[in-house]
């Protein structure tokens, strides 16, 4: 035991301060981390039922090609398709689908193909190694499949097949024994773009990638190989990845696929709708004492891992969970009782990490710190969805925000006139582009101590002691902004603010949230989730004005504000979040780079039954 009293109930038991849950054993296990389909099902793991969409796949282009966001079930949605469609696995059709929906509606391919399954991810993507690794993984993967399917093929395949030299001419050798087999390949690749992404990080390598994406080069022949395979012994393609830009570079030799990301028949093949995210969470309640409501859980995790749609004819109708992030949460809920501390996946923080140092790959692209900057102070950017486009034309701005939409970093959140509205999906997100603001921003020297800025948090959140850390943070720019900061003026200013406090678990920080009153410019929401003990929450309004303003200037300004923070108090978004704490209203006025004014205007007062609103000023 961890504490020193524990209390029995039911399933689960305290210790120490958290509560501790068993593992009831007879709930179906959370595939957490699972990627392997017939694992998940041999296993007895819960699974989100998405084999309705196997009739569509069928009755589309027989070349078919899906961009969706890292940790979005690509990969097992793929692996579930292997299952299905491998003639080798028509004896486990029962275990592998009883009970889901293609059991009980089988179309008449199912278990016909010879399945052939590359994973570009585990190709190594730097320049250097990267065709070697090319060919050993498609060797592995072409005598495997050989071995597998040897009763099938004739007998000499493997033979004049590994004597080939490379992934390209033993492509072009198994194409040609498998159709006079008489046999059909069923042909899945999935990160097909994994070495372009790799690639690009250090854009430097641009000139070698095209090498290899166009004219005669090496990526670019294999697939032209796979196009001509699709004559003879490929029957059909399932290609997944997670930007399109391979695929235009590629598109003159590889013109026979069709992009379905954007199709609305397809928006919810991965991820969970909220549904399926209510029916999972009912489900474990069967069999776990959970201290929350499923409305409760669902109002948490919403803001967080939901929000994605992949096409617009679905905007306003279904909206999509991140399915890994949603089942970190579940895996977290259902072994420890509540809620994770750290709501964010450290898995998925790896993966945005490696979309960051992507993103910043050169430095021609000035205007691309503005377009992060004005997503995370203002939640939103308008622009236009491009289907597909060259790596060389990623600087052009309309490419860098659709290439955003297609890494998940933004989604489709309306439309003004001709144009789609950008908006950051949810929290996970908005912190991984908050954490990339604070390193572009340390980038041009604006540095300052994290363990003073966390300290100084604390302050916050527990003491009510405001004042040191908004100074801290005044003095961190005043000294360190750089003339081209200087021109960021006010979103400057938030964008810098907003990263600082960013660091802390204590706060949700919302960033222009509409709160049914108006869209203030932060709020930090108290995470009493966590912290019992935490008291204080913060409703801040931001006004700047240049070094040149007057005196009356800043007072017209500060007069706005405090009416602004008045209405925004009483919003009942602001107010059901503030519960069992102190709301502290503050005005901050920059002139220039200048902190000229930061004053708590109103005091609120959410401990109580009642609100007890005190204006300041």
């Amino acid at each position: 035991m961890c504490g020193r009293f524990v209390f029995l109930m039911s399933n689960a038991y305290f210790c120490g301060k958290h509560l501790q849950i068993m593992w009831n054993p007879k709930a179906k296990r959370i595939p957490y981390g699972i990627q392997g389909f017939e694992m998940l099902r041999r296993d007895n793991c819960y699974y989100v039922d998405k084999t309705m969409f196997i009739p569509e796949i069928e009755s589309a282009n027989k070349y078919f090609f899906l961009v969706r966001p890292r940790r979005f079930g690509k990969t097992l949605t793929m692996m579930m398709l292997e299952a299905y469609y491998d003639i080798h696995k028509k004896d486990n059709f029962e275990k592998n689908f009883s009970g889901l929906w293609i059991g009980d509606h089988p179309t008449e391919s199912r278990n016909t193909y010879l399945v052939l399954e590359f994973n570009f991810s585990l190709v190594n993507g730097s320049i250097e190694d990267y065709r070697r690794s090319f060919d050993a993984h498609c060797k592995i993967k072409i005598e495997s499949f050989c071995d597998e399917y040897k009763d099938l093929l004739l007998p000499e395949t493997k033979n004049l097949v590994l004597s080939c030299n490379g992934a390209v001419d033993q492509m072009t050798k198994l194409s040609e024994m498998v159709a006079k087999s008489g046999r059909k390949i069923y042909l899945f690749i999935d990160e097909y773009d994994n070495f372009t992404n790799n690639i690009l990080s250090d854009f430097t390598q641009l000139a070698r990638y095209q090498d290899e994406t166009h004219r005669t080069g090496y990526l670019r022949t294999f697939f032209n190989v796979v196009k001509d395979g699709c004559k003879v012994g490929i029957e059909r393609l399932f290609i997944t990845g997670v930007s399109p830009v391979t695929l235009d570079d590629l598109t003159s030799g590889f013109n026979i696929g069709s992009n379905y990301t954007a199709e609305p028949k397809f928006n919810e093949i991965t991820g969970f709708t909220e549904s399926e995210a209510r029916a999972m969470i009912d489900y474990y309640r069967q069999y776990f004492d959970f201290p929350y409501s499923t409305d409760e859980i669902i109002d948490t995790i919403r803001p967080w891992y939901d929000n994605y749609c992949f096409a617009k004819q679905c905007f306003g109708k279904t909206t999509m969970y991140n399915s890994d992030m949603l089942l970190y949460f579940m895996d977290k809920l259902c072994n420890h009782g509540e809620y994770p501390e750290n709501i964010v996946d450290a898995n998925i923080r790896t993966d945005y990490a490696k979309l960051r140092m992507l993103i910043r790959k050169d430095k021609e692209m000035a205007f691309e710190g503005s377009i992060i900057q004005k997503l995370v102070t203002e939640g939103q950017i308008v622009g236009k969805l491009v289907e597909n486009f060259p790596a060389e034309a990623i600087v052009v701005r309309e490419n860098f925000v659709s290439l955003l939409y297609y890494f998940g970093m933004v989604t489709i959140g309306g439309f003004s006139r001709q144009d789609v509205i950008f908006k950051i999906p949810n929290m996970v997100v908005k912190e991984q582009l908050i954490k990339y603001l604070m390193d572009n921003y340390a980038d041009n020297d604006l540095v300052y101590n994290t363990y003073v800025a966390d300290q100084l948090i604390s302050d916050m959140a527990f003491d009510g002691k405001w004042k040191e850390f908004f100074a801290y943070v005044a003095d961190t720019i005043k000294a360190f902004a750089s003339t081209r900061d200087k021109a960021k003026g006010e979103s400057f200013v938030h964008g810098f603010t907003l990263g600082a406090v960013c660091q802390c678990s204590a706060y949700f920080p919302h960033s222009e949230a509409d709160t049914s009153a108006g869209f203030p410019d932060l709020y930090l929401e108290p995470r009493n989730d966590l912290y019992r003990d935490l008291t204080h929450s913060y409703l801040i309004e931001f006004k700047y004005v240049d070094e040149k303003a007057t005196k009356t200037l800043i007072k017209n300004k500060s007069a706005e504000a405090i009416l602004q923070l008045e209405k925004y108090s009483k919003s009942g978004f602001v107010a059901q979040k503030s519960k069992g704490t102190t709301l502290h209203c503050l005005l901050v006025v920059y002139k220039g780079v200048e902190m000229v004014k930061c004053n708590e205007v109103i005091t609120v007062d959410y401990c109580g039954d009642a609100a007890k609103h005190g204006n300041l000023i």
